[in-house]
Parts: C-alpha cells; structure tokens; sequence
C-alpha cells in the first residue's frame, strides 16, 4: 500500500498544544490538589496533560501506519523501522534533556520506549486493542506495585530500565494503555461527527466511572488516604498494601487513574477536534505548540535550566507559566507560518523517513 499523504488533522495539533502548554503548568506547580472548588481546577493539568500527550502519541503513530488502513508486507516493515527511528531520537533527546539536570521529570525517555512497544499492535483492530488496553489497566498496576517492592529488595529500583518500566513517573508497561487506546482512536474516522460524538461520550462516561470509582476506594479501602503513586517509592518490600491501588491521584498509576485520565484525554480529543474545524484562527497558537510540541517541549526545559542558574527558587509559579505559555504560543505560531516544521521535527522526520525509505515529507502527522 502507499504511505498515506493526507493533510494534518489540526484538532489533534490543538489537542498536543494544550497537553504541552499543560505540563508547563504541571511543571511549575500551578494549582495544587484539585477540588470542587474553582480556584483549584487548574490543578487539572497535573498527570493529565501527560496521558494526553501519550494517547495522542499511539493516535500518531495510527496516523503514521495508515491511518483506518493499516500497512501490511514490506510496508508494514518501512513503518515499523521509520516508528523505531523516531523513539531512538525521542529517547536521545529526552536523555540530554535529563542530563540538564532539571526538577522535571522528563517525559520522553517514556515516550520513545512506547513507540516501540507499541510496534507489535500496528496491524491490531480497534476493538482488541481497547480491550488489550482495558486489561493492562486492570492487571498492571498491582504487577507494578508488586515488581517495585522486589526491585527495591534487589536494590535496583533506581536504575534507568527499572524507571523507564515499573518506578518510575510513567512507567511504561502500564502507560502503554494510553498509546494503544490512541492507536485505537487513529484507526477510527476522526472527520466523522458521530465518531467524534462517541469520542466525547465514551471520554466522560471513563471519567465519570474512573473518579467516581477512585473517590469512593479511598474510603471502602484506604481510609479516605490516596495512593502515594511510584514517586513515593517502594518502601515496604514483601508487603502488599491495598492503599497503592487506591483513588485517582495524578501519578499514582492505579486503575481509576488510568480509566479517568483515559476519559478526559478522549473528551480533549474530541473537543479540539470541533474547536479546530469551527474556530481555525483562534485556535491557530495552540495548534502550532502541538505541531511544533517536540521543540517547544524540549525549549522549555532549556529555559527552566537557565532560569535555574539565574534565579535560582523562583522557576515555579502562574505568572511564570504564562509568561512561558505566552512565549511558546507566539514562537511556534511564527516559526510555523514562516519556516513551517520545527527543527526537532524536521530532524526526526527526516532521519526516519530516509531510513524507511519513504519521501522525507510523508506523512504529516
């Protein structure tokens, strides 16, 4: 089959745009923890925004393997190579973005071990892959509690692999749910108004079903107390704690997590997708952080580390974040409009379209 040319779908750029500009937020700690008052629901872009960049990661990657067509033969090979290229970049670039030494926990390590772990789906249909991703969100999470304590046992609960799989911020044997979930929502019609209604259902009834859910585990099982999540580590080996598998705390990897989080990336989805049709130019700056996301994101970090250095304790905070949402909605509005890809984009794509054989050009994504 040919490699599918067809143009960018702004709603997704819209959609990437705002997972970036909400790790910014996460980042820099606005918000706090989220309740039912306003004043607290910007604490909304905290481990969210991060799922939803990683479900749009396995909608791009439907998106680079045909899309409702998936590849087969020799050209399922070409896309499975120039896929493994790219999560090579992605990991070397999230490692010298590491080596900044920054109080981020960097994404893109996680990122481009998911790109290749999800190669095996590729030609996968849409109902399996929901009901793979459904099973890893039910199975997993105690796995990982489990395969935490013995590595911390074993003392290597630290090291890069154990972080990249099990420990780490997003482990990436449960956060492969996100990607296939992606995958299954690339394979579908994203045109289609019925699809994007069913999007936007199936997101709030998750949402709905995985918070609700979480809410109501804290008190039936943990005593009103959340799951600490991976970052609080893995400190009673041998001890399976019922607590690490309960609510829906950002971060915390447990199954009402993942259910919920999975509903609001679908609801964002589905949204951006009719904002992006209907509202082009007002959503134009976002669009273009998400078309030009891998560059902004690692530009970003960059900054953080300047600032760092200069004003050292004062890299946090709203006003920060707008100033840094300001800059990057303006820098990729205008990179975008007179030079077009960005340079991270251009470099990965061109590097793993060469390899796969395919015109560097094809397919935006």
């Amino acid at each position: 089959m040919s490699v599918d040319v067809r143009r960018r779908i702004g709603g997704l750029d819209v959609a990437r745009g705002l997972a970036v500009l909400g790790m910014f937020a996460a980042h820099m700690q606005v918000g706090g923890d989220l309740h039912p008052d306003p004043q607290t629901w910007t604490a909304v872009v905290d481990g969210r925004s991060s799922i939803l960049f990683a479900t749009l990661a396995g909608i791009s990657v439907a998106l680079l393997s045909g899309r409702d067509r998936p590849p087969e033969g020799p050209e399922l090979n070409r896309v499975r190579l120039r896929i493994f290229v790219r999560a090579l970049w992605v990991l070397a670039i999230g490692w010298a973005l590491e080596e900044l030494g920054t109080f981020v926990a960097v994404i893109l390590g996680v990122y481009g071990v998911l790109f290749v772990l999800v190669l095996p789906f590729l030609r996968w249909p849409v109902r399996r892959l929901l009901v793979t991703a459904a099973v890893v969100a039910v199975a997993v999470p105690p796995l990982l509690v489990v395969a935490g304590q013995v590595l911390t046992t074993l003392e290597v609960a630290d090291s890069l692999a154990a972080s990249l799989l099990v420990t780490g911020y997003y482990p990436a044997l449960l956060w492969i749910a996100f990607v296939l979930v992606g995958l299954a929502v690339g394979r579908l019609d994203l045109a289609s108004p019925a699809v994007r209604a069913r999007l936007a259902a199936a997101g709030a009834a998750a949402a709905v079903v995985g918070y609700g859910l979480g809410w109501a585990s804290t008190r039936l099982l943990a005593g009103g107390v959340p799951s600490p999540g991976p970052e609080a580590g893995f400190t009673a080996p041998g001890v399976f704690d019922t607590g690490w598998l309960t609510g829906a705390e950002p971060h915390s990897g447990t199954t009402f997590e993942v259910v919920g989080s999975t509903g609001v990336a679908l609801l964002v989805v589905a949204g951006c997708l009719v904002a992006a049709e209907r509202l082009p130019r007002l959503t134009s700056p976002v669009a273009a952080v998400g078309a030009l996301a891998l560059t902004v994101y690692a530009a970003h970090l960059v900054a953080i580390r300047v600032l760092m250095a200069v004003v050292p304790g004062q890299v946090q905070g709203a006003v920060l974040w707008l100033w840094f949402a300001a800059a990057a909605l303006a820098g990729a509005w205008a990179w975008r409009r007179t030079i077009g890809r960005g340079p991270l984009e251009s470099l990965v794509t061109w590097t793993s379209s060469r390899a796969a054989g395919l015109a560097p050009s094809a397919p935006a994504v």
